[in-house]
């Protein structure tokens, strides 16, 4: 947009600079940000659509993971970021219904667009919606049911609702069931769940059928030397923030020597050095040992020697948790290691996991799991065909991981299927006519935006949207709370009978996001920006480049 005459920014602002103020800037942010909602709007529901994601390098992801998606993709305009925090927050917040968030969120703006194109004020929408947000917690007050965390029938139900459409449907009960053993592995005595307890060790190669839970701790990693035993009981597990290595010079250095003995003498002080390491490994009765940094061949047949399992570049992440799990001190300096420094784990035990083909390795990598640990841990093994297929399916274990914790926690949960959507929208518009001026307008239109959960999922399935909504809010008229929308057929179900539902959290998240993020766009009627602010029109509010 061309600054006018007059025009005191021009004043202050480079010649690289760019503003657009007033409806030029409104219209540019919403256009920007409802094309998010767009983005990911086919791959909502069990029927939703997967993308194909493609890097600078090559790296291709296939997923249909609304955050993973946005993450992927190179966002440059400002008010599209904006959505996608919405995503990455509820992501963090709730570990599911980011796709959601994000098509609510376009549909809140849109809804606006079309007030605003009549005439209301954008600050009036802005508090339109927050009117209909503070009406939303009563709604789901009404909706909401008790959950019985002993109940693995809903258990299953919650986790099956997440993983929904994302990879798994092939081995869904399966890995359903795998995902409530393990969260109950997980849950402490105060009904808090620690989540960082359970992981998920993905391999390529095999079944989902093939996929196990262990109640301990799995670390992908073969034994230094091939010649240490591989299986332990009440085995003294030793972790060491270090390396067990002849140390380096910090600068280049050149040693000549003027016969063989002189070179003898070097080596041996070498191999001195580490077998004063592996004796004080040694020294506070060690079973199994683990290193952040490498072990050199010497040390490692000398611990071989001894009878110690050596597991070397152990990541951050495996030593934090084997330490919380087997209640072992991570030890910094050999020197000051003591048997007390030891964790229990009563039973160390390693598996072969022959890894596919066209890996170019057809060496089966062991991977070593240390079970009947003091603490809580769980780790799920997943299997897979391919790649893509195993990355999908993780993902969509830790939404089901994330939302069966949230669930257990806050002990309610909600029809799915779009049924609290049309709940959610019938009970605004009741309200609206209680509220004066106009923000009556936008409290209705909130009610409309809410119609794009059930509409979508009918639409992604091939049917008809209009006709599913009219039939919809019809049996919610009729005071049918958990009527939603079966994806596969079209038909409407009760929601809880067919085992869709979800953690009130993730739909509770969702909407105050959404309405947060829509209200702050909405405010804004000037954007300066140090560069371009690329159009794909001229000065006329046109979409911007992502």
């Amino acid at each position: 947009m061309a600054q006018q005459a007059g025009d005191p920014t021009l004043s202050v602002l480079s010649d690289e600079s760019q503003r657009i103020d007033g409806r030029d800037a409104r219209s540019m942010n919403l256009t920007a940000a409802q094309a998010m909602g767009e983005a990911v709007r086919t791959t909502l529901g069990p029927m939703g659509m997967d993308k194909m994601l493609v890097d600078s390098t090559g790296d291709t992801v296939v997923t249909n993971d609304g955050v993973t998606i946005l993450d992927e993709m190179e966002v440059e305009h400002p008010a599209a970021d904006m959505v996608v925090e919405v995503a990455q927050s509820q992501e963090q917040a709730v570990g599911d219904g980011t796709t959601s968030a994000v098509i609510l969120t376009s549909a809140l703006l849109q809804a606006a667009e079309e007030l605003l194109d009549n005439d209301v004020h954008p600050t009036t929408v802005a508090a339109g919606f927050e009117q209909a947000g503070e009406h939303v917690e009563d709604v789901l007050d009404d909706v909401a049911m008790d959950l019985d965390v002993d109940d693995t029938d809903v258990l299953e139900a919650i986790a099956s609702t997440a993983m929904t459409g994302k990879g798994a449907e092939s081995e869904k009960d399966h890995l359903t069931s795998l995902v409530v053993e393990a969260i109950r592995t997980a849950v402490r005595e105060d009904g808090t769940v620690d989540r960082d307890a359970i992981t998920i060790k993905p391999f390529a190669g095999g079944n989902l059928a093939d996929s196990r839970l262990v109640e301990g701790v799995t670390i992908d990693k073969n034994p230094a030397n091939d010649a240490m035993p591989s299986d332990f009981e009440d085995a003294n597990v030793l972790i060491y923030e270090g390396a067990i290595e002849t140390p380096e010079l910090e600068t280049s250095t050149e040693t000549t020597v003027s016969n063989f003995d002189d070179v003898t003498e070097y080596v041996e002080r070498e191999r001195e050095a580490l077998q004063e390491d592996v004796d004080r490994v040694l020294d506070t009765g060690v079973d199994v040992l683990l290193t952040e940094g490498g072990i050199d061949d010497p040390a490692q047949e000398l611990l071989a020697e001894a009878g110690v399992m050596a597991l070397r570049r152990v990541d951050d992440e495996d030593r934090r948790r084997l330490a919380e799990a087997t209640d072992a001190s991570r030890v910094s300096d050999l020197e000051t290691a003591t048997a007390a420094d030891l964790g229990e784990a009563g039973t160390v035990g390693q598996e072969r996991i022959r890894m596919p083909l066209w890996r170019g390795d057809a060496r089966p990598e062991r991977i070593t799991s240390f079970t009947d640990v003091d603490s809580v841990a769980g780790t799920i093994v997943l299997r897979g065909g391919t790649d893509h297929v195993v990355d999908e399916v993780e993902r969509a274990l830790e939404d089901s991981l994330d939302v069966l914790a949230a669930a257990i926690e806050d002990g309610e949960i909600l029809p799915g299927a779009g049924a609290v959507e049309i709940e959610l929208a019938l009970a605004l518009e009741d309200a609206a006519d209680g509220i004066g001026g106009r923000e009556q307008l936008a409290v209705e239109a909130f009610a409309d935006a809410l119609d794009i959960s059930p509409r979508t999922l009918a639409e992604n399935a091939g049917h008809s949207p209009i006709d599913a909504l009219v039939d919809l809010r019809a049996r919610h008229h009729d005071g049918d709370s958990t009527a939603g929308v079966d994806a596969e057929t079209g038909a409407l179900i009760d929601a809880v009978e067919h085992g869709v539902v979800e953690p009130r959290r993730v739909k509770a998240t969702a909407i105050d996001a959404a309405i947060e993020a829509a209200r702050m766009i909405l405010r804004i009627d000037d954007v300066v920006s140090a560069g371009d602010l690329s159009t794909s029109g001229d000065d006329d509010g046109g979409a911007p480049g992502m």
